[in-house]
């Protein structure tokens, strides 16, 4: 036979396989039986209440960089060990380290009075004493003439609309993502900003700020909505000065570490469903909501699977990251560390949205897995939850595994008080409803079961990361 027919008709059949499509991804009966009985246990279960009960006030609050978060990485330890986890181990994040000492303001002259503020995390310190100029968003400051806040404190008064599934905290995010960065190119020597939440309450909302390269920094903080409020009403009648003291900054270098554990799989225990949630928090409150609540679901999730009589056969495993609060530092680094890995990570999920119910699910995966999606659906509906294909992303510390070729989960909490807390210091443990978490608990417990147990895969596949 002439030898290039020879090579093309060998060729064949292996163009043909390479051509066909990813076999279905199915979930057996047995195990949606399993779900329900483990969906049961997990609503009549205590442990992520207990679990969330003892980060919060054994540890507190949980700044990264701080003494407490050593103590977080050493309690997430011994708390997974506890759990009856198989494995449990630590890999080391690095990160330059931002103190928080003290913040004040006030209005100055006729109508003096003290604010409640809060550094933005990134600010430096410095105290500022100046008229503050107002703007309804971060477009107007953008808009304001070059030099237009020369010597000036610029005073962005955005509000955040509340929505169930947070989609004002991302319409609001510029003001303090953006706005310091933009005030300097205005002239400011200081910037404050209406808090990016929803609480009535006089409590100020810190969070991440960046300023861009080449721009020295200016004291940037937070004001409670009523304070703001207040600002605004005092405008009215005139200028107004106000001075600015923060006692703030970075400080070096630290390293924390992501705990995981996990609940080794019967079959195929390479092949991980990763759940988890974010170990650090901001200082104000206790960080209940934000985010022990997602490491007491994940964790108790795990747990009673760990428990079952057979386990799954992928193997579960449990995150809990460092440093999301500046910047998903831990995602980032879980995912450099397993980039060679991503196609093993059969699918993840994390918890960081608080302690709502759930009420909507959605995964990137493909069409060839679709039907084991439905399958998953159908066992979380009687939780209340609904699918809803289109919605939702992969969780802040997943998404740089997603942006690998990550297959994600996402399990909507709602979300329509959550701003009430988030990142102030109203964020205590006193928050949490019992009867809600333990349905987060079934939620994840489901989910992560009987993607365990699925038969083929949910699209994870290695890919290069959009910059």
């Amino acid at each position: 036979m002439h030898r290039p027919l020879l090579a093309l008709l060998i060729a064949l059949p292996f163009a043909a396989n390479a051509a066909e499509p990813p076999r279905e991804t199915t979930i057996p009966d047995a195990a949606l039986e399993t779900a329900a009985v483990l969906r049961a246990q997990a609503l009549a279960d205590g442990t992520a209440m207990a679990v969330i009960e003892s980060l919060t006030t054994e540890i507190g609050p949980r700044l990264a960089g701080s003494e407490a978060d050593a103590r977080a990485v050493a309690w997430a330890q011994a708390k997974f060990h506890a759990l009856g986890y198989d494995k449990v181990w630590t890999e080391p994040v690095t990160f330059p380290k931002w103190e928080r000492r003290s913040e004040h303001a006030q209005v100055l002259g006729a109508h003096a009075q003290p604010l409640v503020v809060t550094a933005l995390g990134g600010s430096p310190g410095g105290t500022v004493e100046a008229e503050i100029v107002r703007f309804d968003s971060v477009e107007a400051l953008q808009a304001a003439p070059a030099g237009a806040l020369a010597g000036k404190i610029a005073f962005v008064d955005m509000p955040m609309a509340r929505a169930r599934d947070g989609s004002g905290y991302g319409k609001a995010g510029a003001v303090r993502g953006k706005g310091p960065s933009e005030a300097i190119r205005k002239g400011a020597i200081g910037y404050l900003m209406r808090s990016i939440g929803t609480s009535p309450h006089r409590v100020a909302n810190t969070g991440i700020t960046r300023f861009d390269d080449g721009l020295a920094p200016i004291p940037s903080a937070a004001l409670s909505l009523p304070d703001a409020d207040q600002l605004a009403r005092l405008l009215r009648l005139g200028p107004v000065r106000v001075r600015l003291a923060l006692d703030c900054g970075w400080d070096g270098e630290y390293t924390s570490h992501n705990v995981i554990a996990e609940m080794t799989g019967r079959a195929a225990p390479d092949e991980v469903v990763v759940i988890g949630g974010h170990l650090d928090s901001w200082d104000l409150g206790t960080g209940a909501i934000d985010d022990a609540a997602g490491i007491g679901i994940t964790m108790a999730a795990g747990r009673l699977i760990g428990q079952l009589p057979q386990r799954p056969k992928r193997t579960i495993r449990v995150i809990a990251f460092a440093n999301e609060e500046q910047g998903l530092l831990g995602g980032r680094e879980y995912a450099r560390r397993h980039a060679a890995d991503v196609a093993r990570h059969a699918i993840a999920a994390e918890s960081d949205f608080g302690a709502g119910r759930i009420y909507g699910f959605n995964t990137s995966a493909p069409a060839h897995a679709q039907a084991a999606v439905a399958r998953i659906a159908g066992a979380l509906a009687p939780l209340g939850i609904e699918p809803m294909p289109g919605k939702g992303s992969a969780g802040p510390d997943i998404s740089p595994l997603a942006a690998i070729g990550g297959a994600w989960a996402w399990l909507g909490q709602d979300g329509t008080h959550y701003f009430d807390l988030h990142h102030n210091a109203d964020d205590t443990f006193d928050k949490i409803i019992a009867g809600d978490v333990a349905q987060n608990v079934a939620a994840y417990a489901v989910f992560a079961y009987l993607a365990a147990e699925a038969e083929g895969g949910f699209g994870s596949q290695p890919k290069q990361a959009t910059p």
